[in-house]
């Protein structure tokens, strides 16, 4: 019987537990575990009510290796699942390592000093679980994750070689809040106001946050949006693994309400991640703003709308230039009807339990550190149509790719 620990009870730890305890062939014991254990025992309760399954819940802080490493002995899993913050993705690996259990995260590891998003860390491992005879899969959300796999099954099936690269990740939701982020706060201010990083000509070049933007109409209906090009993780790796790419940028959208709010409060100095000192506490003041925005896994109650998160993919295939678009659509409200979450977190939450269920099922299963792309894109390509993320392709021209035109008039 498959015995998995997850750690980390927030909006994607909840989805995950759920989507695992939806499939118990697959996940036969699970234990959900945080610094805070109520989170834990409200998500139990929710699972119980929906599936009518039982799973178990336990107190750990992520931070404290010795404390992961003696519950890791105690329920002796074949796998971690880290939801937990990015900072502690380094804290249980070193864990696994110690206590001889496989690993998958689903951002890269980041230090809390500085807003740096960088794999080197998490590579360094790699003769480690080599030597361990053991498994860490690094990025198994949907960007990093999911977009990955479209790209190495773009590569697989229809290019030679890709050459350009765009991904592009619209939420269409609207949750009727003046000001909030779709995932942890503390996260998601960092990754927007952080340098933005693109590749072109075999570098990655520097420029302002959000500096580059363009117009961008989503298939299906889900409507015209604004989207800015920023640095994202997945790229790193990407362009490591599938060498023949000359340009790859990541695009998401923003609201100008979003956009407003945002430059307000780094005016006025509360994005801040350094300590400053507040009658006489040394306090960060994004993490005392996220202390009161509204708690992203409450959003689902209120969010409607739909997300758009796909790749324009273009090179060529037998001498001839190729281009398409793979892309899901995930309705916010049917999330929220079938696990009580809003669609990012879905988005996220989904990929990390189909990324488990590789590694169980020893599909991806090898020893050593490993990005999505390095495995055979295939099977998650079906389960992700099986488990709730089906996905579609669109060909385009050239010059639909270079001009971003995906949908249909």
């Amino acid at each position: 019987m498959n015995k998995v620990l997850i750690i980390g009870a927030g909006g994607v730890g909840s989805v995950v537990a759920h989507k695992c305890a939806m499939v118990p062939e697959v996940f036969g014991s699970i234990t959900l575990a945080s610094r805070t254990v109520s989170k834990c025992d409200a998500i139990a309760d929710s699972i119980k009510t929906r599936f009518g399954r039982k799973i178990n819940t336990a107190q750990v802080d992520a931070d404290d290796v010795a404390q992961t490493v003696a519950l890791l002995k105690e329920l002796q899993p074949t796998l971690l699942i880290n939801v937990a913050l990015p900072y502690q993705d380094l804290p249980l690996m070193d864990a696994c390592l110690e206590a001889g259990v496989h690993y998958l995260d689903t951002a890269n590891y980041e230090p809390k000093e500085e807003a740096k998003f960088e794999y080197k860390w998490q590579w360094d491992y790699q003769e480690r679980f080599e030597k361990a005879g053991l498994c860490a899969l690094l990025g198994s959300g949907f960007d990093p994750g999911v977009t990955n796999v479209f790209t190495a099954w773009a590569a697989k099936h229809h290019f030679d070689e890709i050459h350009t690269l765009d991904i592009i990740d619209v939420n269409g939701g609207d949750h009727g809040k003046a000001f909030a982020t779709n995932f942890n706060p503390e996260i998601n201010i960092r990754e927007v106001t952080a340098p933005c990083r693109h590749w072109e000509d075999d570098r990655f070049v520097e420029t302002p946050a959000m500096s580059e933007h363009r117009a961008f109409t989503c298939p299906e209906g889900v409507g015209d949006y604004e989207i800015y090009r920023m640095y994202h993780e997945e790229m790193e790796s990407l362009v490591k693994h599938l060498p023949s790419i000359r340009t790859a940028r990541f695009w998401m959208s923003f609201s100008p309400n979003y956009l407003k709010h945002l430059e307000v409060l780094q005016n006025v100095g509360m994005t801040r991640i350094d300590e400053v000192d507040y009658n006489g506490t040394k306090i960060v003041p994004l993490q005392f703003l996220k202390a009161v925005l509204p708690d992203p896994g409450d959003l689902g109650k209120t969010t409607k709308g739909r997300t758009c998160i796909g790749c324009i993919i273009q090179g060529t295939k037998d001498g001839q230039e190729k281009a398409l678009y793979i892309y899901n659509i995930c309705d916010h409200e049917e999330c929220f009807a079938e696990v009580g979450s809003q669609a990012i977190s879905y988005t996220t939450g989904v990929p990390a339990m189909i990324g488990a269920k590789m590694l169980l099922e020893q599909k991806w299963l090898r020893p050593g550190v490993w990005n999505m792309e390095q495995n055979d894109p295939d099977p998650f390509m079906e389960d992700l149509n099986l488990h709730g993320l089906p996905w579609k392709i669109i060909e385009l021209t050239p010059a639909q790719a270079t001009t971003f035109q995906v949908a249909c008039s």
